[in-house]
């Protein structure tokens, strides 16, 4: 998608300094996607507590082996 903006130079310079992208969409598209996954597990770690879920892997897993075994 061919998308027209407008940002600072310096702010620019900064990205493509930390990115050490070659070209200015590869600065930008490495930075939207270093932002989402930081957002992502924000989200994920928001929600730290309020979800029950029961440690059984370990019996799931002999269940898993007895079944190969079987």
């Amino acid at each position: 998608m061919r998308t027209t903006l407008t940002i600072d130079d310096d702010l620019f310079y900064d990205l493509l300094t930390i990115t050490q992208a070659k070209t200015k969409t590869d600065a930008v598209r490495t930075a939207l996607k270093e932002y989402l996954a930081m957002k992502r597990k924000e989200k994920l770690l928001s929600m730290r507590g309020a979800l029950q879920i029961d440690e059984t892997w370990k019996e799931l897993r002999q269940l898993e082996t007895v079944e190969r075994g079987a």
